[in-house]
């Protein structure tokens, strides 16, 4: 059984709810997405996602490098708060992708 936080590294079982596969088959930490061409996201009225693009691999909103492309980073695995979820399901409610 899991008895780890919410979203660390490691996939578990579709149907074994708390059941881990091991480290080994477990997806790496980053996103194949990084170095995709993007552009930055439409901003709702607040300002979120704040210049970032969508990330098309894992669904992160990812700032963008100096080439227009998606910086390196993790496979999103939850937002870190409960303010940015609901910015987060407010924005792809608004605009979808």
């Amino acid at each position: 059984m899991c008895t780890r936080e919410d979203g660390h590294r490691g996939l578990h079982h579709r149907t074994g709810g708390r059941l881990l596969w091991s480290d080994l088959q477990a997806d790496p930490p980053s996103c194949a997405g990084a170095g995709t061409p993007a552009a930055p996201a439409p901003a709702l009225p607040d300002g979120f996602p704040h210049g970032r693009a969508v990330c098309p691999v894992c669904w992160a909103f990812v700032t963008l490098d100096e080439n227009d492309a998606l910086s390196a980073h993790d496979s999103w695995r939850g937002d870190e708060s409960r303010a940015e979820a609901d910015q987060r399901r407010e924005w792809f409610n608004a605009y979808g992708w």
